[in-house]
């Protein structure tokens, strides 16, 4: 008896198949395993997640490693995402005459503009001239109050800026109501004598003048240019319910100016698209380019800097030199990015139009070769580099119960999607794609400016609530879940994410229509789209009315949203579409893996 391992190497995960040979030629899957993909994809670090994928299916079945007889391992093609930032809009405010504020506890209700006078220095105020005044923590809320009851008698103070999250408990000492915002980071920023504006919006309801250029240009007496200049500012104070901005009238406005670019497809013809045209127009053109053998950008702009960015960091991880490395597939998404208003007193941004991009990257040589070579020397068993990654899949899938053929898969995971359609008479077309869900997952963090990546993969992967009392939760369709035992009360008021057997809490303050808007977009545009071009790509006549059946594989197959999603936008074309059930116990993992043992019997 002969033991076989099938190693299919991820880009997020690895995961192995073990099967035995009889002397008769009967064969039987034994256990399957999966572990993290250690190093990027294709590289030598895999064989740190291969081993253990390995030793713990092997585990499984009580034999030592030394028992395997072969390891057929998968052909990988790195995949490396990342987003071209700022390129609709071209200009970077580096320095600019205007810096707003969007505190989140503000007092009062009402507009107020004046001359900045701090607290300290109030004795100094002069009567008949409008004032806002400014109050760092090294005064208590009780001592603010004092002091501006002290001398409102005498004094136009038509505003308060505080540094500390106390409005309300100033607000409730005072003689005079007056809007009041706080939680002004870096409150010593403020050039004192520089006339300024505050709004307070009503609860519920946000600010219109500070949102708004020409509001800004009425409450502060702006010229045109100037008007141009705070439009960044006023764009990111939209929704907000106060906001501080001051006019610092002897401040330069230095820009600098990063064009977004060209894209340059090197296919059966060489086609050149600016990356301002957006998505639609980038991955026309891609089509219309014939088989890519490399893409590359504008020297100095934007998308010029992020692919020669993602091919440098390929060859340094694949250790090849730079002209081996090739961008063989893109993915282009629109979606909106937050740009930093440098200047600003609480790190405001603005979120601009952008495109995010997947790339698929191969070195001219896949490394997988110097990895079966790796696996070889460390666990003394012979292993090969045994097909391709979409071809192994749909042998795999084969394995679903109700299947036929003719049968299309759609192996979505981490980095690419790959579709193949494999025909009754064994001829199978394949096609290998970037972008899948650690796309997703950059849109998702880039748009809701999230600081944290495992907080958005969390995002991607859970249904959302908001927990509205102790004891009940709205969920995101829209219906209540009620509990007999309270909430822990850190959630209460939150947004959370429900995931198996518990809650994650959402720390940003985010709306959950916002999350769940944001979330189900970015699945769209990128596995949506992915599969609709894979699949046409292996399609009879790029036909997709001629593939009857798709079985969705790999890691994204078993997200809670994304195979109806597809199912939805394959009922158009006739299409029987589901998540596979691999060797009719795996879900729709381990195809490529059982795949790869399946192509061994076949040899």
């Amino acid at each position: 008896m002969k033991l076989i391992a099938g190693v299919d190497i991820g880009n997020s995960t690895t995961e192995v198949c073990i099967g035995a040979v009889g002397d008769d030629g009967a064969f039987r899957f034994l256990s399957s395993a999966s572990r993290m993909t250690t190093g990027t994809k294709g590289t030598l670090p895999n064989v740190l997640g291969v081993k253990a994928a390995l030793f713990e299916a092997m585990d499984k079945i009580r034999q030592p490693i030394s028992a395997l007889d072969l390891v057929r391992l998968n052909e990988a093609a790195p995949v490396i995402g990342d987003t071209a930032m700022e390129t609709i809009t071209e200009t970077i405010i580096t320095e600019s005459s205007m810096i707003g504020h969007n505190p989140s506890t503000p007092a009062g209700a009402g507009e107020a503009v004046g001359e900045l006078l701090f607290l300290e220095n109030i004795w100094k105020g002069k009567s008949g001239v409008p004032y806002l005044v400014a109050a760092s923590n090294k005064f208590s809320y009780e001592e603010i109050a004092a002091r501006l009851n002290q001398h409102i008698p005498e004094l136009d103070v038509r505003g308060l800026i505080l540094q500390a999250d106390e409005a309300v408990l100033v607000e409730n000492r005072l003689n005079k109501k007056m809007p009041i915002v706080d939680e002004v980071r870096h409150i010593s920023k403020i050039p004192e004598g520089k006339p300024a504006a505050i709004e307070v919006a009503l609860p519920g309801t946000s600010i219109r003048m500070l949102s708004n250029p020409y509001g800004i240009a009425t409450l502060l007496k702006l010229n045109a240019d100037e008007t141009k200049a705070v439009t960044p500012i006023a764009k990111s104070l939209v929704g907000k319910r106060s906001a501080v901005v001051i006019r610092t009238p002897h401040g330069n406005i230095r820009e600098n100016v990063l064009p977004a670019g060209e894209i340059t497809f090197h296919g059966s013809r060489d086609l050149h698209i600016n990356i301002d045209a957006g998505a639609d127009e980038i991955m026309d053109t891609l089509a219309n380019a014939g088989e890519i053998r490399d893409i590359d950008g504008q020297p100095d702009t934007n998308v010029g800097n992020m692919l020669t960015r993602i091919k440098t960091s390929m060859a340094d991880v694949a250790k090849s030199h730079g002209s081996d490395i090739r961008i063989t597939d893109i993915l282009a998404v629109d979606t909106l990015a937050p740009v930093e208003i440098s200047g600003s007193l609480a790190g405001e941004t603005c979120m601009e139009k952008a495109v995010g991009i997947a790339a698929m990257v191969k070195t001219q040589h896949l490394p997988m070769q110097q990895i079966a070579e790796k696996l070889e020397q460390e666990l003394h068993v012979r292993a090969v580099v045994a097909g391709v990654e979409a071809v192994m899949a749909s042998l795999g899938a084969m394995t679903t119960p109700g299947t036929k053929l003719p049968l299309a898969i759609l192996d979505m995971g981490g980095g690419s999607t790959d579709a193949a359609l494999l025909n009754p008479d064994g001829r199978v077309a394949a096609t290998h794609q970037a972008g899948a869900g650690e796309l997703v997952s950059m849109l998702i963090q880039t748009e809701l400016g999230l600081h944290s990546r495992v907080t958005a993969e969390q995002i991607k992967k859970y249904p959302l609530g908001k927990v509205e009392s102790l004891f009940h939760m709205r969920l995101e369709n829209g219906s209540m879940q009620f509990f007999e035992e309270s909430i822990d009360p850190r959630y209460y008021g939150h947004v959370v994410l429900l995931a198996p057997g518990e809650m994650l809490k959402v720390e940003e303050d985010i709306p959950m229509e916002r999350i769940l808007e944001v979330r189900r977009d970015a699945k769209k545009k990128v596995f949506v789209r992915n599969a609709i071009r894979a699949l046409k790509t292996v399609a009879p006549d790029n036909d997709l009315r001629k593939i009857p059946n798709v079985v969705l594989v790999g890691g994204s197959a078993e997200d809670f949203e994304i195979p109806e999603m597809l199912m939805e936008a394959l009922s158009e074309y006739r299409i029987v579409c589901g998540r596979g059930n691999i060797r009719g116990a795996e879900g729709p993992r381990n195809a490529v893996a059982t795949g790869l043992l399946l192509s061994y019997l076949g040899n």
